[in-house]
């Protein structure tokens, strides 16, 4: 796969973007109709010889023009970037997306950014795109700009998945909820969270199991999507090493030993050789149970203890029915 080439703004794209095939978004999560659009991308720079490449934004859009309704993200935009490599895209813009770039107009913004800097000859989009000053523009205007300046123009529809249409909000509802394995259904891979492994209070190791705990403090925020509360069926994976687990993972609070910051613990169904990972990523495959407080420690274990069963009988039939999702890990 060719190496992906970020440009993180427009005085960088000018050098070297240029000719392009470039699909617009947002592109959180890069769900299953984000795919589509990357890989109608794709086909189409191969037919007209030019780059596929992505147009996206940061800070999200309303984060400046309605701050009010800030979505919680479902990626980073390194995480972005990697996922949409995956599909083919070869260069992507990070567009740093401010005051300056939120007053353009549709057909300012089809001129200056997408023909003088990009050098796009074909633009993809999904048929909700709206673009220019308060939204203004609509796919009929994107259409009649991309004709007047001889570039091609394609509206993709949206995606429906069993009667769901595919969006990052209807993703963000179903993890809310709890339901990541129909959140995974449209995102077309296990939804994750990655981070660094951070010592615990030690009272699991002590009194109930062990378990690797994720650093939340950049997890606990308005800006991270994290599954509801809760005890899930994981895998986890060591970044820095080419080690995977099968894997519970608790969400909460520790109700039974009165916490009261937010955890993020996964304990290990497979044994593993030292050295402990430092920097993990957790995939949400189930979600078992609703976290609960116990009345002592020991209840907690024969808990666990049958969360970990379920667990193994889950692997036990996906390895048996389904060995596909297992292998779609996550780009790096």
């Amino acid at each position: 796969m060719q190496r992906l080439r970020i440009f993180r703004s427009l005085e960088e794209a000018r050098q070297g973007f240029a000719p392009s095939a470039v699909t617009i978004g947002n592109f959180d999560g890069v769900h299953a109709g984000h795919r589509e659009l990357m890989r109608r991308t794709v086909r189409l720079a191969r037919e007209l010889g030019v780059k596929p490449s992505a147009l996206t934004f940061h800070p999200h859009p309303s984060t400046v023009v309605a701050p009010e309704r800030i979505p919680r993200l479902l990626s980073t935009p390194d995480e972005r970037c990697a996922l949409m490599a995956a599909e083919g895209i070869e260069q992507v813009l990070i567009m740093p997306f401010d005051e300056t770039i939120s007053h353009l107009s549709p057909e300012e913004f089809f001129r200056r950014v997408l023909v003088e800097n990009l050098g796009a000859r074909a633009v993809i989009v999904g048929a909700n795109f709206r673009f220019g000053y308060r939204q203004a523009g609509s796919t009929e205007d994107l259409a009649r700009l991309a004709a007047e300046h001889g570039v091609r123009a394609e509206i993709v529809p949206l995606l429906e998945i069993r009667g769901v249409r595919v969006s990052s909000s209807e993703i963000r509802r179903l993890l809310a909820e709890g339901n990541v394995s129909r959140a995974n259904r449209l995102l077309e891979r296990p939804y994750s969270i990655a981070g660094s492994v951070v010592p615990g209070a030690g009272r699991g190791a002590r009194e109930v199991v062990p378990t690797l705990n994720l650093e939340t403090s950049s997890l606990e925020d308005a800006t991270s999507a994290l599954p509801k509360s809760g005890v899930y069926v994981t895998r986890t994976e060591d970044l820095d090493a080419d080690r995977r687990w099968n894997s519970i993972t608790n969400i909460g609070f520790r109700p039974t030993f009165d916490g009261r910051h937010l955890t993020i613990e996964t304990y290990l169904l497979d044994p593993f050789q030292p050295p402990p990972p430092k920097r993990i990523r957790v995939e949400f495959l189930r979600r078992l149970r609703p976290e609960k407080k116990f009345h002592s420690a020991a209840e907690l274990r024969a808990q666990i203890a049958a969360d970990v069963e379920a667990a193994r009988n889950f692997f036990r039939r996906l390895e048996r029915f389904r060995p596909s999702l297992l292998s779609r890990r996550t780009p790096r």
